[in-house]
């Protein structure tokens, strides 16, 4: 089990790494959808090893990490709606 964790922990770092790359080399939108479901997937991940090594302060900053990724993500969906709605007078 502790290792199964361990690379929960990996991938989520090197999930999260990945999307830091791509924003600094402006290969990816900092404010885009896939940045902000790498960085929702990366911090889950992280998130679930460190609670399980113990590691509370480092689980809370992924807990509000991930929490700042559903709000973007529910916002930019909620934007992307308003702009298929069509206006009938």
């Amino acid at each position: 089990m502790t290792l199964s964790i361990d690379l929960l922990g990996w991938a989520g770092a090197a999930t999260m790494l990945y999307g830091y790359i791509m924003v600094s080399a402006s290969r990816m939108a900092g404010d885009g959808m896939p940045y902000q479901v790498i960085n929702l997937f990366g911090s889950i991940a992280l998130m679930i090893s460190t609670a399980y090594h113990d590691a509370w302060p480092s689980a809370i900053l992924n807990i509000i990490w991930a929490a700042i990724g559903v709000v973007s993500i529910t916002r930019l969906i909620s934007a992307r709606s308003g702009k298929k709605a069509v206006n009938v007078p």
